[in-house]
């Protein structure tokens, strides 16, 4: 049962019946109450109009015996005087016993100083309120039994207190049964008592199969999610239902994670095996030169072999910090700094490159990875320039805006968007040491985007190619 009760569907299930269960108890309740109280409003009505229809004709004159009482077994009456013994009865009534303790004269106030007037249990108002051929305003209702030619049964009783014309202060008792109330009553208990447990197996099947039908193609995901991972085929996609709602977005959603997730795993692929083409011609040519060197010493290129060690290593520290950043690092919040001054001091470190930048602009970000974009930047435009690079810096609202141009032959458009991509070289035919291993680019623009801006590549006004790095001076990086 406890396996079960992990299941959605008998979750679901369980909790629908056990509110819709609360929800009839309650309404049955509720109906059960209402019944009651006006069965006893209405008895208590029929009661009180048979009261006072024996009150109205004591009140006229008529004699004991000359009182139209009704049958007992309908309306039970009983006239009593002050000393509550029974002056008048109706028919066949051979006894009545009114139990009205909690519920007597819910209608009154009571009147200690009336005690001494009238009967000591049933208080008035104030000692007006009897006189002579009068009827009290007064009804008080309580319940209790009749016996009934031998029968016992229970009624609603009604008192209404009077003054004969003769001054002679009687009570009217008068009963209304509690017959009619206790059957519907009892009607409306079997009924629920047979139909709650019918309407909660109604819903609990009803809720269960809909459950199930609407559940289908969750479980349709899951069998192939679960057949993806066995195969690790990353090219199949879960099945999207038609009905555009939670579960098909919830398909769509994991289709997209799938292909994106297929893309990040080829890219991984494609990285890792150029990336191992990339380190074994370094490594290769200088397992090569040492060779020759461990068996011709006279031989041995050592330029060439320092230069093979040197750019291993740069090829290395590229790789690792792109490592970094496909694994999400970004710049501290508060890391803030002056890109102006990084700009200049670069600039001033390469000849042939001319400035024009702002005096100074603060920008957030890591002023190493900036710096790393604009010496990628510088390193590309001086090896496709034909005499000169510039470099501009300048604000554009709340944007900070650098371009590096040169004056080479520029990109294709067909090529503006792949130049960034890794181990991208346009110049297939350029030699690998003058080229590079096409990182550069691939590396700055990640870092543009790690620090929520962006770097593109268009026509430089003079010819060649115009490299745009645009970053937010309020910061906000964001991850890719």
């Amino acid at each position: 049962m406890k396996r079960r009760l992990r299941s959605v569907r008998a979750r679901a299930t369980l909790a629908a019946t056990v509110v819709v269960a609360i929800a009839l108890v309650a309404a049955g309740t509720a109906v059960v109450l209402s019944l009651r109280f006006t069965l006893t409003d209405k008895a208590d009505a029929e009661a009180d109009a048979v009261a006072r229809n024996a009150a109205s004709a004591l009140a006229n004159g008529f004699a004991y015996d000359q009182l139209n009482l009704p049958d007992g077994d309908e309306n039970p009456v009983e006239v009593l005087d002050r000393d509550e013994k029974p002056v008048a009865v109706g028919e066949d009534v051979e006894g009545m016993n009114v139990t009205a303790a909690a519920s007597d004269r819910l209608n009154s106030e009571t009147n200690d100083d009336a005690d001494d007037r009238a009967e000591g249990d049933r208080d008035t108002e104030d000692n007006d309120a009897l006189t002579t051929g009068k009827i009290t305003d007064e009804t008080w209702y309580g319940e209790g039994t009749a016996t009934v030619e031998g029968m016992t049964a229970k009624y609603r009783f009604a008192a209404v207190d009077v003054i004969t014309p003769g001054g002679v202060p009687l009570t009217v008792y008068a009963g209304a049964p509690l017959s009619i109330e206790e059957d519907a009553v009892d009607v409306a208990l079997t009924t629920m008592l047979i139909g709650l447990p019918l309407l909660l197996l109604t819903v609990s099947g009803v809720t269960y199969v809909v459950t199930r039908r609407a559940l289908r193609p969750v479980e349709g995901i899951r069998a192939e999610m679960a057949a993806i991972m066995a195969s690790e085929d990353l090219s199949r996609r879960v099945p999207e239902p038609g009905t555009h709602d939670e579960i098909a977005r919830l398909a769509i959603t994991t289709n997209e994670t799938l292909a994106a997730l297929e893309t990040s795993v080829a890219r991984q692929r494609a990285f890792v095996a150029d990336a191992s083409h990339e380190l074994r011609s370094p490594i290769a040519s200088l397992r090569t030169q040492l060779e020759v060197g461990a068996a011709h010493p006279e031989l041995l290129d050592l330029d060439g072999a320092v230069e093979d060690t040197v750019r291993l290593q740069s090829l290395a520290a590229d790789l690792l910090l792109l490592a970094r950043l496909d694994a999400g690092e970004r710049p501290p919040p508060d890391a803030r700094f002056d890109l102006a001054r990084v700009v200049a001091q670069e600039v001033a470190s390469r000849d042939g490159v001319t400035l024009d930048s702002v005096p100074s602009v603060e920008v957030h970000g890591s002023r190493s990875q900036i710096c790393r974009v604009l010496g990628n930047l510088l390193d590309n435009a001086s090896r496709h320039a034909r005499d000169r690079v510039a470099v501009t810096l300048r604000t554009a609202g709340d944007q900070v805006v650098l371009q590096v141009a040169d004056d080479g032959s520029g990109v294709p458009l067909a090529d503006r968007d792949r130049i960034f991509e890794r181990f991208v070289r346009l110049d297939e035919s350029r030699a690998r040491d003058d080229g590079g291993a096409g990182l550069g680019l691939a590396i700055a623009k990640d870092i543009a985007v790690r620090h929520g801006g962006t770097l593109t590549v268009t026509d430089a006004p003079g010819g060649g190619a115009l490299f745009e790095l645009r970053l937010s001076r309020s910061g906000g990086g964001r991850s890719r």
